[in-house]
């Protein structure tokens, strides 16, 4: 599969995967969190795609420790880059 066609899928897959929580902090999360994954799709430099990626997850993980939800712990690393 296509690197950015796996990016732009896993960030769906985490929009599913939080899309019971109706929190607008985690609203506002997700929303930066995909657009870092959606930038990270749009590069060609890996060492970018990398970096941005790990953004998309702290934020993701952040957000999910901040609710009680997901915790940095429990919450898949969802970045095709590593």
């Amino acid at each position: 599969m296509p690197m950015k066609l796996r990016t732009v899928a896993l960030a769906a897959l985490a929009t599913l995967s939080l899309a019971a929580c109706s929190s607008q902090e985690d609203k506002a999360a997700e929303a930066k969190a995909d657009n870092l994954e959606q930038q990270a799709a749009d590069t060609s430099n890996e060492a970018q795609e990398k970096a941005l990626n790990a953004q998309a997850d702290a934020v993701e993980q952040q957000a999910g420790a901040a609710d009680a939800g997901a915790t940095p712990q429990n919450t898949p690393d969802t970045s095709p880059s590593k």
